[in-house]
């Protein structure tokens, strides 16, 4: 898949890492970036709207569209399928604009395998335990599944070297201004910044 005009930007890490507050940031602080909203057979969070934060769709409609090559990337996290439609990315180029995908590390390293010019950046907690701290701050999981989280993320956080840019969310700010950067660094390149 080649953009008319874009750049595609993949954010990854392991849950409770801040991808989504910074990803959030970073969007509000710029026009030309949109995010791809992804697919996903889990059962939507407390607030979480259709079509906003994620398609929620069953879990035979999702292997419908996998055998359709529909999707970008796919992948199944914690028991659940997500997925990035092909269709929702090429829009967004045609209207456009760069694109920006918050997903797992197995759907970056299928972004980047179909589209080597993608950045990558891997969202890096401080430590463990700095981690599991988020994670039960949110109260959205018992304790059963933070540690299953916690698990998952020390070895996804193997993963963080495939990326091209290691973010290690301690301090907001500094990390914001650090995706704000690669931002416009790849931006700039095109003349767009």
């Amino acid at each position: 898949m080649e953009p008319n005009s874009g750049s595609l930007f993949v954010v990854s890490g392991p849950s409770g890492s801040g991808k989504t507050t910074l990803c959030a940031a970073l969007l509000e602080r710029f026009s030309q970036i949109r995010l791809s909203i992804s697919t996903t057979t889990r059962a939507p969070r407390p607030g979480e709207v259709d079509g906003v934060d994620y398609h929620f769709i069953d879990e035979k409609t999702f292997s419908r569209l996998v055998s359709e090559d529909q999707f970008l990337e796919y992948a199944t996290v914690h028991g659940n399928s997500y997925g990035t439609r092909r269709a929702d990315v090429e829009k967004l180029f045609d209207d456009g604009f760069d694109v920006l995908l918050e997903i797992d590390w197995q759907g970056a390293a299928q972004v980047a395998a179909r589209c080597p010019d993608a950045c990558r950046i891997f969202i890096l907690p401080p430590t463990l335990d700095d981690l599991r701290q988020r994670l039960t701050e949110r109260e959205q999981d018992d304790s059963e599944v933070i540690d299953q989280r916690v698990a998952a993320a020390s070895s996804e956080i193997e993963h963080a070297g495939e990326a091209d840019y290691r973010v290690v969310n301690e301090v907001f700010d500094l990390a914001l201004n650090r995706l704000m950067n690669i931002y416009l660094s790849r931006t700039a390149r095109r003349g767009l910044a």
